[in-house]
């Protein structure tokens, strides 16, 4: 008993972390694009042609109700960006 808990407890943390790893090359989560995002309505018109493919493209904006919204992508082969994650930072509400 004393080794079947700690092994149980591994296992369930093993478990969390492989579901909750970031997207892999392929990456399944498909995140829609927002009003304000690098890909809203289509590709952009330049390509990304010095950066290696698989770079990081951060991009910060603010949304239309004024939370500011981080998004991340990753430049594929065929040089287009593809969203792979977005954090909105809300805002609390002050006390002033």
């Amino acid at each position: 008993m004393k080794i079947a808990l700690p092994a149980i407890c591994l296992g369930v943390l093993l478990a969390a972390c492989a579901s909750t790893a970031p997207p892999s090359i392929g990456y399944s989560r498909n995140l829609e694009p927002i009003p304000g995002s690098i890909t809203y309505g289509g590709q952009p018109r330049t390509k990304l042609t010095e950066a290696p493919v698989g770079s990081i493209v951060p991009h910060r904006f603010r949304d239309k109700f004024g939370r500011q919204v981080s998004e991340t992508y990753v430049i594929e082969p065929d040089r287009s960006l593809q969203l792979i994650s977005r954090r909105i930072d809300y805002d609390l509400p002050s006390d002033r």
